[in-house]
């Protein structure tokens, strides 16, 4: 073949990114832009989808430039995106009726309750395997819906409801094709992930008409082909699957029982649980690991709503460190917090608590306490909040596992992966190229366009860089944990409602 790259592009939450790697899955380079998030109510978040497009195309043309290698080099492009965060366009213009509302968001939670009152719970978890909030795109289209008087548009089919993967796909692939994944519909909480379909039982409840809604297609296989006018040639897109199932896949973590945590803006724990999905006890989220050739793979998942986002408060709204790194160095610089403990529930919790109204607790302090101890405390909460999701998993899936793969941004924290392998009592492992949920987007097109020839070609890509070994004792674990519950405690029901 004369191509020699694969490009993903990998919308996140905070900047759109674009990376090239080459056919042995290493990064040659990288471009990303950061874009403003918007806040016009306490719990409140919004993007501008114009913005979101722009740093996108922007990134492409760069990481491609920087590379040093022309659209006809390209074997294909995979897209990768946050999840959740809700856009509405119009079919004939593209353009959207208003800013995005993201999955951080929280203006839904009245709408959710709603739901519950109805005795939909139940329902919403057999069907989607999700637990009914805010967090989930169906009540965020219903409340756009109902804040711009558009229903009638979205029934006659002249208005595309989609997730970031859909609105990209929509305005750079030729054609405009209105398109989303499995692992982006499963999480709607429109979609039936045994069906594989959107559920009428749900869309009834929400009252969301099918007409605005995109056609479901597998995670890998030909979408289509990059818009020419963006890189001046028509390169095939051939995957499409959220950051987390995509992290997942660029762990080659295809074996039952396999776990990856990526620390983003928040934290994603996914156990692979294969062709069955597993019903969670614990506040788990059943969800897809990814459809391929129309064979859906499912997996277990527990969501931290504020991972690297608390270390951004620390830096942007407390002022406590310029830059995030400086955080490592300062956390080892004490022995521990003197007892201090944040809950980061600044959006309300997430798995395996799932309270709307909790919000962000900072307890245990005394006069003593200073800068050190609160910026060691935040980077503890990701670790904590982490192991309850793998407690949780275990508890699931009958599995434990050996050990846990990272990613993402945070997992350079050095002082964070020690004291994550320590209260998890397992090896915590960092691979080569943190950037996975880049190249499982990347390792996906490739697949799809005949560049592996299956997955265990893929296998051989992952390159393993550093394995922090837990060195606590069960005594002091134990001791830890049973602070930090009782500061969650503190931190629950917070908002009268």
């Amino acid at each position: 073949m004369g191509q020699k790259v694969l490009v993903a592009l990998d919308q996140g939450t905070t900047s759109s990114r674009a990376v090239v790697f080459d056919l042995q899955g290493n990064m040659l380079a990288t471009s990303a832009e950061e874009f403003p998030q918007i806040y016009p109510q306490p719990g409140w978040v919004e993007h501008d989808p114009n913005r979101i497009l722009e740093t996108q195309v922007r990134s492409l043309k760069r990481a491609v430039r920087f590379a040093g290698v022309g659209p006809e080099d390209i074997a294909a492009i995979g897209i990768t995106n946050q999840r959740e965060t809700t856009l509405l366009w119009e079919r004939d213009t593209g353009r959207c009726v208003s800013n995005a509302i993201v999955w951080q968001c929280r203006r839904t939670a009245g709408l959710v309750d709603e739901l519950v009152q109805q005795g939909m719970s139940d329902t919403i978890r057999e069907k989607t395997g999700l637990i009914p909030d805010a967090y989930f795109s169906g009540t965020k289209l219903r409340w756009m819906l109902d804040a711009t008087g558009l229903q009638k548009e979205a029934e006659a089919g002249k208005l595309c409801f989609g997730t970031i993967d859909s609105f990209l796909i929509w305005h750079m692939v030729s054609g405009h094709p209105h398109v989303t994944d499995a692992t982006n519909a499963g999480r709607t909480m429109l979609f039936n992930i045994h069906t594989q379909d959107w559920d009428d039982e749900l869309l009834k409840a929400l009252n969301i008409p099918r007409a605005c809604l995109p056609r479901v297609i597998d995670s890998c296989g030909l979408i289509g082909t990059l818009d020419p006018e963006i890189l001046g040639a028509a390169v095939p897109v051939a995957a499409v699957l959220g950051d987390q199932h995509a992290s997942l896949f660029g762990q080659t973590c295809f074996e039952n029982g396999s776990v990856k945590n990526t620390y983003g803006t928040g934290c994603f724990m996914l156990m692979n649980t294969g062709n069955t999905p597993v019903k969670s006890r614990n506040g788990l989220l059943t969800t897809m690991a990814w459809r391929m050739n129309g064979q859906p793979s499912y997996a277990l998942e527990g969501s931290v709503f504020m991972g690297g986002a608390t270390m951004q408060w620390l830096r942007d709204e407390m002022k406590f460190v310029k830059h995030v790194s400086e955080s490592e160095e300062i956390a080892s610089s004490i022995p521990d917090t003197g007892g201090v403990y944040l809950v980061p529930a600044f959006t309300g919790l997430g798995a395996p608590w799932w309270d709307m109204y909790s919000r962000g607790t900072l307890v245990g302090m005394t006069r003593g306490t200073g800068r050190a101890q609160i910026v060691r405390a935040a980077l503890e909460a990701i670790a904590y909040q982490t192991y309850d999701l793998l407690h949780a998993m275990v508890e699931d899936s009958g599995v434990r596992p050996s050990q846990m793969q990272v990613d993402g941004g945070a997992s350079a924290n050095g002082f964070l992966m020690q004291f994550e392998a320590d209260i998890m009592g397992i090896p915590v492992v960092r691979p080569h190229v943190l950037e996975t949920t880049a190249m499982g987007a990347a390792l996906m097109a490739g697949l799809a366009v005949g560049v592996y020839a299956d997955t265990s070609a893929l296998k051989q890509l992952w390159k393993q860089d550093l394995v922090f070994e837990p060195r606590m004792s069960a005594e002091q674990r134990e001791q830890l944990l049973h602070g930090w519950h009782r500061a969650v405690d503190r931190s629950r029901d917070w908002i009268e409602h």
